[in-house]
């Protein structure tokens, strides 16, 4: 009876009931007939047995998620009595209702309140507004849709489909999920957005973004555009920053302490400092311009890829969650990985490294140093069976390399395959060689020679000649 008079209070606030649209309660197959109708505000909602099919069971018709302001209602459906309940929206908006010990079976309903008088939504771009067709929050192409049924949308994917102008996502207020990768579009506006949580722009011409109002932003794809800067100060719940391949100059994230990753490589970035950013775990900031990056506060690291910067010093010795680490060309005279011993990827090719020691790193899979000035290197970590890649060609200053087993080694890698230099050979301790193989190991390659003194590349099975700097000539078969 309390249900029913709150009815008949709901209903006694308006002159009139408008049309009364009828939704039928099938209780036998938990389910609201139709589950889902749109109405005008002013009109009445009116709930009776479908079919005259009186309730067998208790139901319920209990409002689940409506709109800011308006009414809820709960209403016990059962006989006797109660099996007649009437409700006039007094808000526009997307009504859900649920019968509640029917939820699992699907018992639930749905209504839109719309105003006839409401304003529409301008929406000029044809391939946006076909997709809002085919999402049905729209009918008819237009240029408009009608504000009130896209005003309560969370999640929007708009992805690959040309869209050069969302004009009119400013209407969409309740977003919390934006995708629109891989379009045509040079702006966009999502000021008015401010429940986003996820923006995914990627692969656009975009050379402005403003996400000042964006506070509860977490994840942000802004990577393959044409932004020079960015500004996420304001945002400091993102977690995940990807705005790779754009001509970013300068990035400041010393707000965002709650970041775990950064992706801005291909860009032209001068300086970046994370020393704010305790939480990362995934940086990578190769191919700008990086002269300096202090990584010591960044505890957390497990993937750090910093090549192609002109870094002249890096220093890991705090990170030693680190699995995986590219600094590829850059300008390091020294880098000292001692204490990075969960390290399986490391490849710090294209430097000015005379010395490396991998010893202490015992799960290492792939190793990388080439074109590097070595002149000593220690390969000696008990595990060099489980490599799977090595290259440590174009050091022709090393000559002895430390391994594990130099008998296994001799069989596993060579010239041939790419993994050394002909000069090169393996020992268990290069520290013990004898005065002879010490003369051996300090000469310099120079080039090879077929048999009529014409300079080429070493090739299979065929005889060679490797000439060295002190005159000495060898005669050598690499056979296949």
């Amino acid at each position: 009876m309390k249900r029913l008079l709150l009815a008949l209070f709901i209903i006694s606030t308006f002159n009139s009931k408008g049309t009364i649209h009828t939704i039928g309660v099938w209780g036998g197959y938990y389910e609201f007939v139709p589950a889902s109708i749109t109405i005008q505000l002013g009109d009445t909602v009116e709930w009776t047995p479908y079919f005259g099919l009186l309730p067998m069971m208790l139901h319920t018709i209990t409002s689940d998620n409506i709109p800011v302001g308006a009414v809820s209602f709960d209403q016990v459906w059962q006989m006797p009595a109660d099996t007649f309940f009437q409700y006039i929206p007094q808000v526009a908006g997307l009504y859900q209702y649920v019968c509640t010990p029917h939820i699992p079976n699907g018992m639930i309903g749905e209504f839109i309140v719309t105003n006839g008088s409401a304003t529409q939504t301008y929406v000029p771009d044809d391939d946006f507004e076909q997709e809002l067709i085919n999402l049905g929050y729209d009918t008819v192409l237009d240029d408009s849709v009608l504000t009130v049924n896209i005003s309560y949308v969370t999640s929007l994917m708009l992805s690959n489909l040309n869209i050069s102008d969302l004009t009119g996502i400013e209407a969409f207020t309740s977003l919390t999920f934006l995708s629109c990768q891989n379009n045509q579009l040079s702006s966009l506006d999502v000021t008015q957005n401010t429940q986003l949580t996820s923006l995914n722009v990627i692969l656009n011409s975009i050379t402005n973004l403003d996400l000042s109002n964006n506070t509860l932003l977490g994840a942000l794809f802004c990577g393959e555009n044409l932004l020079t800067s960015i500004d996420v100060s304001n945002n400091t719940s993102l977690t995940f920053l990807s705005c790779y391949e754009n001509q970013i100059t300068s990035l400041d994230i010393t707000q965002n302490t709650a970041l775990t990753d950064l992706s801005c490589q291909y860009n032209q970035i001068t300086n970046l400092d994370v020393t704010q950013n305790t939480a990362l775990t995934n940086l990578t900031c190769g191919i700008n311009q990086i002269t300096n990056l202090d990584v010591t506060q960044n505890t957390a690291l497990t993937n750090l890829f910093c090549g192609q910067n002109p870094i002249s010093s890096l220093d890991v010795s705090q990170n030693i969650a680190l699995t995986h680490l590219n600094c590829a060309s850059n300008q390091l005279t020294n880098l000292d990985v001692s204490q990075n011993t969960s390290l399986i990827y490391l490849s710090c090719v294209t430097n000015q490294l005379d010395s490396i020691d991998v010893s202490s790193l015992t799960s290492l899979e792939k190793f990388f140093c080439y074109s590097n000035q070595l002149t000593f290197l220690d390969l000696r970590n008990g595990n060099n069976t489980n490599f799977i890649s090595l290259d440590l060609t174009n050091n022709p200053n090393l000559s002895c390399i430390n391994v594990d087993n130099a008998t296994w080694s001799d069989a596993t890698w060579s010239v041939a395959n790419g993994d050394i230099d002909v000069q090169h050979y393996f020992s268990n301790n290069c520290f013990g060689t004898s005065e002879i193989e010490e003369y051996y190991t300090n000469k310099e390659f120079l080039k090879i020679t077929d048999l009529l003194g014409r300079e080429i590349k070493a090739i299979k099975n065929t005889s060679l000649f490797y000439i060295y700097d002190d005159g000495t000539v060898e005669k050598i078969i690499i056979i296949e």
